[in-house]
């Protein structure tokens, strides 16, 4: 009986008309790869960056097992655990973190193609360096968001790069005999980059916002933060990225205690090493997890928010909503949300109805900051 991606689910994240958690693009990798999966022995297949499971599942409905998955969201590994356990498949895939053992032995990589080039570039020279010598990667994605220069980086890990006819506004690239031993262009993963004028360093894995950059969001935000709430005994860089915000307010002030968060794993291991080679790791605690999951009601007098705006590809206040309730939550009475936002979203009504009484720190032509006072 053929795999039914309808019934997949993308909860924990995200979930709204138009966004689906599986397209045409994986069904078309597992459709390329079908033969493969088909010779593969259990542990011998590796899938990278399945948003919610519908390259694992149809995997292992077409009978693969010991799947090892890496994703890089913690909502995504949350909802293939539950789609793998409504589709009786949960014996057959295991979560697992990047690092080199997840690669040891595997003859076959399929790959949701990353739209950042370096995060590309990261996962191929992992794959590169681990795999076994006869292994193939499958890696695919939708045209629109596909590019030449995919090739070029699956080129400078593989000897061999192969592309599929389009399907369903879909494409797979499949790559052959890995380089290990290959001359890096540039430096490994992850980066690191200083910036005098803010006084921080930024640490970053391939993928991460803004990479080792800082986005000029963050930098006007960061011209206004010093006033935000200066009694403050902590403090929590939500969404956290790399780690920029965090680590300016430790050092901005040496009492605070700061805690990043990022469902992203890339941007928390980001934010941890751009704590330590800013000299603040003692007093930032960073944590893969969901929005805020894990601290207590009431229990924060200053959050930082700079909230992404995308789910996926498409234009969603979706996130925004749930990181602005989460803050809600997590903050005192006479507590603080402060936020940066593109000012065509218009934040500043969801803000005063989901947080509390919200007044506008500054604006400019692109940007404004906020500040929502939980009652």
């Amino acid at each position: 009986m053929p795999f039914d991606f309808g019934a997949l689910r993308r909860h924990p994240d995200v979930e709204g008309h138009g966004l689906e958690a599986a397209d045409a693009a994986d069904r078309l990798i597992l459709d390329e790869s079908a033969a493969l999966v088909d010779g593969t022995t259990p542990g011998e297949l590796v899938v990278l960056d399945d948003a919610y499971g519908a390259l694992a599942l149809g995997a292992a409905a077409a009978g693969a097992r010991g799947i090892r998955v890496h994703q890089d969201l913690v909502t995504g590994e949350r909802a293939l655990a539950r789609n793998a356990d409504r589709a009786g498949l949960a014996d057959a895939v295991q979560s697992r973190p990047l690092r080199a053992d997840l690669f040891a032995g595997a003859r076959l990589v399929l790959l949701r193609l990353p739209r950042s080039l370096d995060r590309l570039d990261e996962l191929s020279g992992l794959i590169a360096r681990h795999v076994a010598p006869e292994a193939v990667v499958v890696a695919g994605g939708r045209v629109k968001h596909m590019s030449l220069a995919m090739n070029e980086v699956l080129g400078a890990w593989f000897e061999r790069v192969d592309v599929s006819h389009a399907r369903q506004k879909s494409r797979v690239l499949l790559a052959r005999h890995p380089r290990p031993h290959r001359l890096p262009a540039q430096p490994g993963w992850p980066r690191g980059e200083r910036h005098d004028d803010v006084g921080v360093t930024v640490v970053a894995h391939g993928g991460v916002f803004a990479g080792t950059g800082i986005d000029i969001g963050t930098r006007f935000l960061l011209e206004h933060l010093g006033d935000a709430v200066p009694d403050a005994a902590t403090a929590v860089d939500l969404a956290c990225g790399s780690g920029v915000v965090a680590a300016w307010l430790a050092r901005a002030r040496p009492a605070l205690r700061v805690t990043a968060t990022d469902r992203s794993a890339a941007a928390a291991a980001s934010a941890t090493q751009t704590a330590e080679v800013n000299g603040v790791a003692d007093r930032v605690r960073v944590m893969q997890a969901d929005g805020m999951e894990a601290l207590p009601d009431g229990s924060e007098r200053l959050v930082v928010l700079n909230p992404p705006f995308h789910a996926d590809a498409a234009v969603h206040t979706g996130i925004a909503r749930h990181l602005f309730a989460d803050a809600a939550r997590v903050l005192e009475p006479g507590g603080e949300l402060w936020c940066v936002w593109n000012s065509h979203l218009r934040y500043r009504p969801l803000l005063e109805r989901t947080v509390g009484p919200t007044r506008q720190v500054a604006r400019n032509a692109k940007f404004t900051i906020t500040a929502s006072e939980r009652p």
